[in-house]
């Protein structure tokens, strides 16, 4: 298995629900090897990686959130049930019947999502989703003091999907949990470690953001740690490559190269940037998509927003499923958004920068 596999499937298998981003932190420290960058952590715990030439020089950061959706044990039932709060956008239907690790501080516990079997509901119940709020999480406790004393679960105990990474019946199709935003760290990781500061034409910085998930909270903080001239935010793009989706929704497919952001609810791209990053995919031979969504939010909108504006854009890396246990990407996109990340820091002289900055093409 090569390194980018074993760099995925690392980061894919890793717990971090939003706010307890702690293994993936972790995970990310020990896969930056470029020794020339170095790694801090700000106040809300987004890890700040840089190689800095020198104090004068623009400052371009890629951006990538490590948090994934999650769960929260709220409390526990007397007969040893846990109900939880969520964290993140989690459709009550992905909910169901699905694994779970409980993250305690003894260790990991083990559950599944209980729901009324079949044979004893009414026709009105089989039709019906079922709300989080009536949901629990079975972990084989006797009862609330066994959860509690030999199980070691208490209420705040963050809780992530149990889904485990693998290839998809394909040699590039790949299927794991929290391809939100673990592609996007990935693809962040590899491409800094590619890096020579003797090559670069200008400073270079990494925000890994937490708590993307439940307000893009990482990205305000990281903004004003690291002031960046620029931004690029490495996220996944909405595939709508399979049953039930329509170009009207969403325009990506699987399979078929990176996506720029052109429209969702929380931004617009810099222009200037997109146009520059287009001249650039065109030089190369890069096939890009474009995605226009009318939902969505993403870091990039906050570093957008923040300081005195930041030009930024989201390169994305076409994702099926996207909030569930289970999502599929493929890997040549995944490389080919690696490619393009490294043509455009070696490009991006600080000339070109100032360009972007005051908007001339």
């Amino acid at each position: 298995m090569n390194k980018t596999i074993k760099l995925l499937e690392k980061l894919s298998n890793g717990h971090g629900p939003t706010g307890f981003e702690g293994q993936i932190r972790q995970i990310i420290r020990e896969e930056i090897t470029n020794p020339e960058i170095s790694i801090d952590t700000d106040g809300l715990g987004s890890l700040i990686c840089k190689i800095e030439k020198d104090k004068q020089s623009p400052k371009i950061m890629l951006s990538a959130h490590m948090d994934e959706l999650g769960l929260m044990v709220r409390y526990i039932t007397e007969e040893g049930f846990i109900k939880f709060q969520t964290l993140g956008g989690w459709l009550d239907q992905s909910i169901v019947n699905q694994r779970w690790i409980i993250m305690t501080k003894s260790g990991n516990i083990k559950g599944v999502t209980g729901i009324k079997t079949v044979h004893v509901m009414t026709e009105t119940e089989r039709k019906q989703i079922f709300p989080k709020d009536n949901l629990f999480i079975d972990v084989g406790a006797k009862n609330k003091q066994d959860a509690e004393e030999r199980l070691g679960i208490l209420p705040g105990d963050p809780i992530s999907p149990d889904s485990s990474f693998e290839f998809l019946n394909s040699d590039n199709l790949l299927l794991g949990k929290a391809w939100d935003d673990r592609v996007g760290v990935a693809l962040l990781i590899e491409t800094l470690n590619s890096l020579d500061s003797k090559k670069l034409p200008n400073n270079v910085f990494g925000s890994c953001t937490v708590q993307e998930e439940v307000g893009l909270r990482g990205a305000i903080t990281s903004s004003y740690t690291i002031a960046p001239d620029i931004n690029i935010n490495l996220e996944v793009g909405v595939a709508g490559d399979y049953p039930g989706m329509n170009p009207n929704l969403a325009q990506e497919k699987v399979g078929a190269g990176p996506s720029i952001f052109l429209h969702d609810s929380s931004m617009l791209p810099d222009k200037t940037l997109q146009n520059y990053i287009e001249n650039i995919a065109t030089k190369n031979q890069i096939d890009l998509q474009y995605e226009i969504l009318a939902g969505y939010g993403e870091d990039g909108s906050m570093y957008q927003k923040s300081r005195e504006g930041i030009p930024s854009i989201n390169l994305g890396i076409p994702t099926r499923y996207l909030h569930s246990h289970n999502s599929v990407i493929d890997l040549n996109d995944y490389k080919i958004g690696v490619r393009l990340a490294n043509l455009i820091l070696d490009d991006l002289s600080g000339e070109k920068i100032n360009n972007i900055k005051n908007k001339l093409d």
